[in-house]
């Protein structure tokens, strides 16, 4: 490495350490943290690499960031990992790939050290009869070794469509309502949104997408009313820690009007 590389690099971690250091002095901490996690077939693609490395790369950012995450004392982390427009759409090769990477993080999280010391409870959301047994049986597993914990709270869409989320919810009113058991002065936002996957979480407050894509895709549509939204064109697997923090302060340099 030449001298100016590392003349690069010392900048970088001087940046970043004073980027940390303003955001964990700020008044305003974020409590939700979601992240469309997108990119990690292009990634690859860049780099003449498969796509089932892409996104196994990604993986490993994953729990990179996770690191972050509890580092900075965010209490809720949600991320989008699979939609159902996903498994329509992908070929049956690049799914099990997938499918086999979510069942190898879910029983690596699971048995992680830093889960049980942190008390992070992970649980996944979304349509889980259109996954495979293998992961039905991995989400089991990481579901019940934390379900005690109640310090964290790490949130995994897989299969997951908000649309279908809502539909959901709505038919529960309804049936609720024929049953007599619900008047129909008595529907409003909470009842709605305790019928929702979320419904034991709070409403994220900030977004993060990466990739360049600027787009919900169908992602926590009624919970995100009055999230804030960061949009970054790195690939997944690129984003750094620097990154992250960069959205943070962004996020604690907005005024938030919840509508107003």
């Amino acid at each position: 490495m030449g001298i100016s590389e590392r003349m690069g690099d010392v900048l970088g971690q001087a940046v970043e350490a004073k980027l940390l250091r303003e955001v964990e002095e700020h008044d305003i901490k974020v409590n939700h943290l979601a992240i469309i996690m997108d990119g990690n077939r292009r990634f690859a693609w860049s780099k003449a690499l498969t796509s089932s490395l892409g996104h196994r790369l990604g993986k490993e950012k994953l729990e990179q960031v996770m690191d972050w995450v509890l580092d900075l004392n965010i209490q809720f982390f949600t991320v989008y990992a699979l939609s159902t427009e996903n498994i329509i759409n992908r070929d049956d090769d690049e799914l099990m790939d997938l499918y086999q990477l979510y069942i190898d993080g879910l029983r690596d999280i699971a048995d992680d050290e830093r889960i049980h010391t942190n008390e992070v409870k992970v649980q996944i959301i979304g349509r889980r009869e259109m996954l495979p047994k293998s992961v039905n049986d991995a989400i089991d597993y990481a579901e019940t070794k934390t379900k005690n914990y109640e310090k964290f709270t790490f949130t995994v869409c897989l299969a997951y469509g908000s649309r279908e989320e809502i539909i959901s919810a709505i038919q529960s009113i309804a049936d609720d309502h024929a049953k007599g058991k619900l008047a129909l002065k008595d529907i409003d936002e909470t009842q709605v949104s305790n019928r929702l996957y979320t419904s034991n979480i709070p409403d994220p407050d900030l977004v993060i997408r990466t990739s360049g894509e600027e787009r919900i895709s169908n992602f926590l549509l009624w919970q995100m009313a009055y999230t804030e939204f960061y949009f970054t064109d790195v690939f997944w697997p690129s984003f750094s820690k620097k990154e992250m923090l960069k959205a943070i302060q962004t996020f604690q340099q907005r005024k938030r009007r919840f509508g107003e």
